[in-house]
C-alpha cells in the first residue's frame, strides 16, 4: 500500500475529504521525523514507538578503493511495534 492508497482509505472510511485527510497525514509524517531528529521518542499505546538507535563508531571498506573508512557513531531511526499490533499481525493466514 502507498501513501495514497492509505489516504484514499482514511477518505472513504471517515468520510473526509482527501485534501484535509493528506494534510492531516503529512503533518503526523512531519511531526514524527521532526522529534525524532530532536532525539525525543514517540510513543503510541497499542501500535508502537518510533524511536532512535544509537550505533557505535566502526571501520567500514569503501570495496572500489580497497581502503578502510571509519564510520562515526551515529543515531538512526526504528519502529518497535507494540504487543497488541504483532498479535495482530500473527493472526492473518498465509496464502
Amino acid at each position: 500500500m502507498r501513501k495514497a492508497d492509505l489516504i484514499n482509505h482514511i477518505a472513504e472510511k471517515t468520510g473526509i475529504p482527501k485534501v484535509d485527510v493528506l494534510v492531516t497525514v503529512e503533518a503526523l509524517f512531519k511531526e514524527i521525523k521532526d522529534s525524532l531528529s530532536r532525539g525525543e521518542n514517540i510513543y503510541i499505546r497499542g501500535f508502537g514507538s518510533f524511536i532512535t538507535k544509537k550505533r557505535a563508531a566502526k571501520i567500514g571498506r569503501d570495496i572500489k578503493k580497497n581502503i578502510a573508512v571509519e564510520i562515526p557513531e551515529h543515531y538512526i531511526p526504528a519502529f518497535k511495534p507494540s504487543k497488541e499490533f504483532i498479535q495482530e499481525v500473527k493472526k492473518l493466514k498465509t496464502s
